[in-house]
């Protein structure tokens, strides 16, 4: 049978969707059956006071999940809410793990608790106002405690891109941009509203150094993402006067400045460009070490995962992926699976109007490298070697490489979900169409949410038209990627704190209606878009 993770990939109506999730449902219903349980009472507390909320998960580790919502737990108004949270998962000894288990109020490991009526009895005994599904039908869920309704109010959260189709989840929290009301019709919960995307990530205390950018300039190439220095404070590195030298004017791009630093080495030889070319751990400027990109995994692996910031200037250039230094570079760094016909035919479009690209993609999986080369070569006549597969990397790697691109093509039919928060950390722009499910609109939503909806297509060949105007008008592409290198940081995208305090109104909401007998129905209140997409 089809599993409903897949059913979004195919071309299967809304309600039939919402009937295969369903029949998933159903069977946790079926399995909880057999234990004869009573349902559960509860009893109705102020609303105005403080509410328990239990967050559920197999993902508190490393995982996408915790990567985006880690600090969550600790950002929390703790006048406002208790926080629990429930893993499914035994640790696996990262700081994602014990980030939250810390900052956690109450951090309650079921791993070895299998039972599940005995699970659902702990999550009751707590009192929880508002239980949060975090897996949905992904790895390690484990729905039938939900089946058995241990808190009067459960909501699906973040880490599942559909509708659960169970008649146990009461509503799942989006946005009106992801989640249209004209189009609620294909979930089986109500839909609550978030002020502006759903989505959250947690790249701003992840990965701090990404706020920094100093550009190496190579004499001819016009580009301020050929070879890109990141660190924290660039203040030591710039103080190396007798190895480099800051250009006063650092203009791109036919003239227009551009927003970072950018320096020159000025001894011969190179030891920065020697260190890329020998593929070199690390290189001296002065008295500064500078750290090879790929180098993280070997030098500290806590690096590499995203749990530490690295403590040393790190450069990533585009030599080291094979990527033509003065070319315009589209990417994509989703899993193959996701680039329907319609989304390669739509890239070799691209390409092909823009005689100086190339799309970088992964090998994610590897055996999928073959099949997109021969696709775009054999049906849609695009010359070999316009299509640059890299490796699957590091965490940290992953996202500070997408500085090299100059513009990222999402996959419409479901969405570069964290890999569209990695590319916009990055400050490149990213390309959407939204279609009619959750995992097609996402996208929509981030870019909506950090004031860029110019980027979001209405139709397949405005989609194209967007990407080949970025990439054909140089001016245009600059101005847009400094609206998203700005709009990280003064947009609420990243905004953990302004992120928690919605979700702590929207929980307010949920459970004020709950407490005043209302029928369950779509909580819009907070909604701060109109019309925007």
């Amino acid at each position: 049978s089809v599993h409903p993770h897949h059913s979004m990939l195919y071309p299967l109506t809304h309600s039939f969707r919402k009937y295969i999730a369903a029949r998933h449902a159903n069977l946790c219903l079926e399995r909880i059956s057999v234990l004869h349980k009573p349902p559960y009472q509860f009893t109705k507390r102020n609303p105005t006071g403080r509410l328990r909320i239990g967050y559920v998960s197999s993902d508190f580790g490393n995982h996408p999940t915790s990567h985006l919502m880690q600090s969550i737990p600790g950002k929390h108004n703790l006048e406002k809410v208790e926080i629990y949270c429930y893993a499914l998962s035994a640790s696996d000894g990262t700081s994602f793990r014990t980030k939250i288990e810390k900052d956690a109020q109450h951090f309650i490991d079921l791993s070895q608790l299998t039972d599940n009526g005995k699970a659902a009895d702990k999550i009751h005994s707590d009192g929880i106002d508002i239980l949060v599904n975090m897996n949905g039908y992904t790895k390690g869920a484990r729905n039938e405690i939900f089946a058995l309704r241990p808190a009067p109010i459960q909501v699906m959260w973040l880490g599942y891109p559909g509708s659960s189709g169970a008649s146990f989840m009461d509503y799942i929290i989006t946005d009106c941009v992801t989640s249209p009301i004209q189009l609620a019709e294909q979930y089986s919960e109500k839909l609550a509203y978030m002020p502006f995307t759903f989505f959250v990530g947690d790249h701003w205390q992840m990965f701090p150094h990404l706020l920094n950018r100093v550009v190496v300039y190579k004499e001819g190439i016009d580009k301020d993402n050929a070879t890109i220095i990141n660190c924290v404070d660039s203040t030591p590195l710039l103080k190396q006067t007798s190895v480099l030298k800051q250009r006063p004017d650092p203009t791109f791009a036919n003239g227009r400045r551009i927003p970072h630093t950018v320096i020159e080495i000025s001894c011969n030889p190179n030891p920065l460009l020697n260190m890329l070319e020998m593929g070199q751990a690390q290189a001296n400027l002065g008295d500064v070490v500078i750290q090879h990109g790929q180098a993280n995994q070997q030098i500290n692996p806590k690096t590499a995962s995203g749990e530490e910031v690295p403590s040393v200037p790190v450069v990533t250039s585009r030599s080291i992926y094979g990527l033509p230094e003065d070319a315009i570079i589209y990417c994509n760094f989703n899993q193959l699976y996701k680039i329907d016909p319609a989304t390669m035919k739509s890239w070799c479009n691209i390409l092909k109007r823009i005689p100086n690209s190339y799309l970088w993609l992964l090998r994610f999986p590897a055996v999928g490298e073959s099949y997109v080369q021969e696709t775009a070569t054999r049906l849609h006549g695009l010359s070999p070697g316009r299509i640059i597969f890299s490796a699957v990397a590091t965490k940290e790697e992953h996202i500070r490489r997408g500085q090299l691109a100059d513009v990222c093509l999402d996959t419409p039919l479901c969405n570069g979900h964290t890999t569209g928060m990695d590319v916009l950390w990055a400050g490149t722009p990213m390309v959407t169409f939204p279609g009619e499910t959750l995992a097609s609109r996402v996208a929509a939503s981030q870019l909506a949410t950090i004031g860029c909806p110019e980027l979001v297509a209405k139709s397949s060949q405005e989609y194209e038209d967007i990407a080949v105007k970025l990439g054909s008008d140089s001016n245009h592409l600059f101005e847009i990627r400094e609206k998203v290198w700005k709009g990280r940081t003064t947009s609420p995208l990243f905004n953990i704190e302004q992120y928690c305090a919605s979700l702590e109104k929207l929980y307010g909401l949920i459970y004020e209606k709950y407490v005043k007998g209302e029928k369950i129905d779509h909580v819009t209140e907070l909604n701060r878009w109109k019309n925007i997409i």
